[in-house]
């Protein structure tokens, strides 16, 4: 087994003597998804498969009435949101929980077993509307979160959204991901662009603050973030707030960054946000 320490030796001389097979490495170790257990929803709903880009996306719906899709976040699946169902569903929605592509039980996105992008995530997202029906509301975690947004913007409608733990802009994230392994520009600036041609876009579109600054045509929008997420900054979610045409922010602390999908509190608010006389409310 490779240690932490053994890696950052490695890429220092990457850094130095090779930084384009260094990005590449890099570039595998950013789009691998972490794999845990995936448990079955309880009680299960009706599944059902979407094909994107050629793979199978699998989602699963409860209840009816106006649509609200769950869109998890990296490394999750479809039953993290287990807690919004039953809530929702006796509010009058129709549920759809969909796995992105590399999670969950859906196939293997475009970079094969065990990797993802976060594009696949807002194209799965796409998809599954446009098969299931169109979305009254869409919840997404972290990743899924930011994917929520990036869909919105490029023109997916929903009448309102809920952003849990969201990331603003994935890049600044590179920094970090950059320090950790202990690369720096030579490597990240070629790993950059590998993952532009991959994903067929420029990094600046992936930033959700900045897109959606001076923006009028976009849906109202409840951003619910802990400050202590270890895994995203909650300040990433005041900025999503901040640059927002119309949205709100309910802030929590000792949550962290996956419990807060199992919070009481957290999921009551949500349920509220999305339910109350279908008109956005206020949310302390």
């Amino acid at each position: 087994m490779i240690t932490m320490a053994v890696t950052r030796r490695m890429f220092g001389v990457l850094e130095r003597v090779a930084p384009g097979p260094g990005a590449v490495l890099a570039e595998r170790i950013w789009c691998s998804v972490p794999r845990g257990p995936v448990r079955p929803a309880d009680p299960p709903g009706q599944r059902f498969t979407v094909t994107v880009h050629g793979r199978p996306v699998v989602a699963e719906s409860w209840g009816d009435g106006p649509a609200v899709y769950l869109m998890h976040g990296w490394g999750g699946w479809r039953g993290q949101f287990q807690s919004f169902v039953a809530p929702l569903v006796a509010a009058g929605h129709r549920v759809v929980a969909l796995d992105a592509p590399g999670h969950g039980d859906s196939a293997p996105g475009a970079y094969g077993r065990g990797r993802g992008l976060l594009t696949e995530f807002a194209d799965a997202l796409t998809e599954v509307t446009r098969i299931a029906g169109p979305a009254y509301a869409i919840v997404g975690h972290s990743a899924g979160g930011t994917a929520t947004a990036l869909a919105a913007l490029d023109g997916l409608t929903a009448e309102r959204l809920v952003l849990i733990a969201p990331m603003a802009d994935p890049l600044a994230y590179t920094t970090d991901f950059a320090r950790s392994l202990g690369f720096d520009e030579r490597i990240r600036t070629r790993f950059l662009r590998r993952l532009e041609r991959r994903v067929g876009r420029r990094t600046t579109e992936l930033d959700v603050a900045g897109r959606a600054t001076g923006r009028d045509d976009l849906p109202p929008l409840l951003v619910v973030h802990d400050y202590a997420d270890k895994e995203v900054r909650y300040a990433d979610g005041q900025a999503i707030v901040a640059a927002w045409p119309e949205a709100e922010g309910r802030w929590s602390n000792g949550l962290g960054h996956r419990r807060i999908l199992r919070d009481p509190a957290t999921v009551a608010a949500v349920v509220d946000y999305l339910t109350w006389s279908r008109v956005a409310q206020p949310v302390s």
